[in-house]
């Protein structure tokens, strides 16, 4: 279960944003739906992600927040067992919502799959 208490802590001040963008980024990457939004390769390297913030709504209840996290696939499985050639990284890209509750903090994410949500 994610909670993001120090987002909702610093919610309507000047440092939601920041405050939302690292904890994201320390959360463990198998609570995020990250491998289903992979697109170049076929497994979520080991490497940190990074998160943009595109956009911040309210409702009664939660705090929404569309984000964009970058992180690294690899190919896995893709090279002979005497091949040489290192495993190459590839930068992926997916957009995910954060839904905050208010009163709780409990946080669900989900993969905008057409990323216009």
């Amino acid at each position: 279960m994610i909670e993001l208490v120090n987002a909702l802590k610093a919610w309507k001040t000047p440092e939601f944003e920041r405050v939302l963008k690292d904890e994201i980024q320390k959360l463990d990457k198998a609570l995020l739906p990250l491998q289903e939004g992979l697109s170049l390769s076929n497994y979520v390297s080991g490497s940190d992600i990074s998160a943009v913030i595109l956009k911040v709504t309210e409702t009664p209840d939660a705090i929404r927040a569309k984000t964009g996290i970058f992180y690294a696939g690899i190919n896995s499985g893709s090279c002979c067992a005497d091949d040489p050639t290192p495993v190459c990284e590839q930068t992926e890209y997916c957009e995910v919502m954060f839904e905050i509750d208010k009163k709780t903090a409990e946080t669900t994410v989900s993969l905008l799959k057409d990323q216009q949500d």
